[in-house]
């Protein structure tokens, strides 16, 4: 039984993206589509996590004037996907100084062994983790309070997300253990903190590279044929499709027939994504045909269904006023959540 059996929490999620490079077909599939449907199901925050941006050094995300028009662009691909304002608080991250107020009072609740075992600062550190920021290393802690502070019930994420909410778990957990009898005390019943639920659905939750369907699709990817941009053109869109890699075979007519074939699996993942179908649907549809009748069609449906974006992105942009406008709203209600939690943990732990 975990310290959250007897108290009830709120259903409500809470997630968000980087404000660094382009948003790609990935990013839509695998986070914006499902957003945008949990506004009719769920009480919705998603941030612009611009604190998470500055974690690696100033060449990759930018300096200052970088990092302005990356939080501006990342709102506007938010806005352009079907994110409402009006159902959504969205903001950017550093607005809401409970958040980092919080990540202190967590990292005196993890341990140094958690987060040693995060496989993602290991991959993004690479061979010289001594150079690498503090912050790269404790950022998963950063986006515990990022969930906590809102005490978020659910949490959307990608597979390489998993063990990040699995730590942010073990950090609630602890903190309602380590402090439960103050818990009690202060009125707030067997546990403070929710137990975050990871949300991951759908055909294309892991969209993987257009050029190697063993690596997934990167905004830090050298190759810019490896990724449709939300901001690409149609032409440019269709371009990318047509010279995605494949094999020589042709495309199976049982979902079984796409193991060890990274490159079909992906495609075919991405245009059941894309048409609100199955693998299954997908390969009756066009299973036993050629790649090349397939990848045509595959191209037809992400124009349709993308190129939209690309020009409400660029609608928005060109307006910075309502962007800024959208950030602040969304700021204001965000902060009536976490600013009431932050002044409860701080009851709890025993600040005057």
């Amino acid at each position: 039984m975990t310290t959250e059996a007897k108290t009830s929490f709120t259903p409500r999620v809470l997630s968000g993206m980087q404000p660094t490079g382009n948003l790609h077909l990935g990013n839509y599939l695998g986070a914006m589509v499902n957003w945008v449907k949990m506004q009719a199901t769920h009480e919705t925050l998603y941030c612009v996590v611009d604190l998470h941006a500055i974690t690696q050094a100033i060449s990759v995300w930018g300096g200052p004037n970088e990092l302005r028009r990356a939080i501006r662009d990342v709102t506007a691909a938010y806005l352009a996907c079907g994110l409402d304002p009006k159902k959504s608080a969205i903001f950017n991250q550093s607005q809401i100084a409970e958040h980092s107020e919080l990540a202190w009072v967590f990292n005196c609740v993890a341990r140094i062994g958690w987060l040693d075992r995060m496989t993602q600062f290991k991959e993004k550190a690479g061979k010289d983790k001594e150079k690498a920021s503090v912050g790269l290393y404790d950022y998963p802690v950063l986006m515990a309070a990022d969930i906590l502070i809102y005490k978020a019930t659910s949490v959307p994420v990608g597979d390489d997300q998993k063990q990040h909410l699995e730590l942010t778990r073990d950090i609630a957990q602890k903190f309602n253990i380590d402090f439960a009898d103050s818990i009690r005390e202060q009125g707030f019943g067997d546990a403070y903190f929710p137990l975050p639920d990871p949300m991951i659905s759908g055909p294309a939750t892991r969209v993987m590279s257009l050029r190697d369907g063993t690596k997934k699709m990167s905004k830090s990817d050298p190759s810019d044929l490896s990724r449709i941009n939300l901001t690409d053109s149609a032409e440019d869109i269709a371009k990318k499709i047509r010279k995605a890699k494949t094999d020589a075979e042709g495309l199976p007519t049982e979902a079984t027939g796409l193991k060890g074939r990274p490159e079909a699996e992906n495609l075919v993942g991405i245009y059941a994504a894309l048409d609100g179908n199955s693998v299954e649907g997908v390969l009756k549809q066009y299973g036993g045909g050629q790649f090349s009748t397939f990848k045509n069609a595959l191209a037809d449906l992400a124009v349709a269904k993308l190129a939209p974006i690309a020009g409400e992105m660029n609608r928005y942009i060109a307006d910075p006023g309502y962007i800024e406008g959208v950030l602040k709203d969304g700021a204001n209600r965000a902060r009536a959540i976490a600013a009431p939690v932050m002044a409860d943990v701080r009851k709890i732990m025993g600040f005057v």
